[in-house]
């Protein structure tokens, strides 16, 4: 068996349980990377550790719903590279946060992640045989359709408890502009809309997220930033409360969006930049839409606002000849 570090993460090679147990490992980190759709372990293992830095419970969680996630893909034969990459990792991870996010940690809610991380596998392998029609990725659709399905059957299921963090169901009420923003707001938020893509806050998280994007690549690490500042900006702009401004809830959408299309699915040029730009600042405006819809459920919007942008800014762009494909 060997076993050296590459430019992305572990290259192993060989036979035994050893070699597996390190793909294995591999495999995982590169499923936390992919959260933020980077094929790296490095990025992966940043990202857990900026995870842990907020909250053990919630590092523990991404690690249970990546770990459930990827050998359920490995016990069910799933392409060897789709499962090496990290592809069905991390929506099992973001799952697993999420219900520890909105639901009471007890043993019961233990064991309603590792089925819905284990869910989530199947939702991805449908997703992507769905998505390849029309020729865009899955990107976290898995992940926001497992979890809502599972956070809303919990209003039939008594022993599941929820936390106070999920939306207060009602139809929704008009926002009006709440508290100063300032230096502090916007440096916390600009972090916080990093952090939150985990579900974490915290400028130390954030840091550690933005170095593992960096640590990946450069230009995803820079959209990264951008995307959140932007979120920040059009939602202070648009007389959102300062609350919600310095938690980064309308950065971290913003974020996912600026790097997908700022650094992963077009070669860069001014226009494609600026086709990033425009998408970054929708995102901001669907979070606040899909936020008021899904109110009267009292759910959260999740990724949501990120799937769709995406998914309808890649649909369009063979139609725009400016626009160059990544390799």
């Amino acid at each position: 068996m060997s076993v050296r570090l590459s430019s992305t993460g572990l290259a192993v090679s060989g036979e035994g349980s050893l070699a597996q147990a390190a793909g294995f490992l591999d495999a995982v980190l590169r499923g936390l990377g992919q959260v933020m759709l980077q094929n790296n372990s490095y990025a992966g293992l940043l990202f857990l550790i900026g995870i842990f830095c907020h909250s053990t419970l919630f590092g523990l969680a991404a690690l249970v719903g990546t770990t459930v996630s990827t050998a359920a893909a490995k016990l069910l034969a799933v392409e060897p590279d789709q499962v090496c990459d990290g592809l069905f990792g991390f929506n099992g991870a973001l799952v697993a946060i999420a219900l520890l996010y909105f639901l009471h940690p007890e043993g019961l809610t233990w064991a309603y992640v590792v089925l819905a991380a284990a869910g989530s596998t199947i939702v991805m392998a449908a997703m992507l045989r769905l998505t390849q029609v029309w020729k865009v990725p899955a990107l976290t659709a898995p992940f926001v359709f497992t979890a809502l399905v599972f956070l809303l059957a919990c209003a039939r299921f008594g022993r599941l408890h929820s936390t106070d963090v999920l939306p207060t169901a009602g139809l929704p009420a008009s926002t009006a502009v709440e508290g100063v923003v300032s230096l502090s707001t916007v440096v916390e938020g600009l972090f916080n809309g990093l952090a939150q893509v985990f579900f974490q806050s915290g400028v130390v998280t954030g840091v550690l997220f933005a170095l593992g994007l960096l640590v990946s690549s450069r230009r995803a690490g820079l959209a990264a930033l951008l995307g959140s500042l932007t979120g920040l900006l059009v939602a202070w702009g648009m007389g959102a409360a300062e609350p919600a401004i310095r938690s980064g809830a309308f950065g971290f959408n913003s974020v996912l969006t600026a790097i997908a299309l700022g650094a992963v699915f077009f070669a860069f040029s001014w226009t494609s930049a600026a086709y990033a730009l425009l998408a970054t600042i929708t995102t901001a405006v669907v979070f606040a839409a899909v936020s008021a819809a899904l109110q009267p459920l009292g759910m959260p919007a999740l990724t949501l606002p990120f799937v769709l942008v995406v998914w309808v800014f890649l649909l369009a762009s063979p139609l725009f000849r400016n626009l160059r494909a990544a390799s």
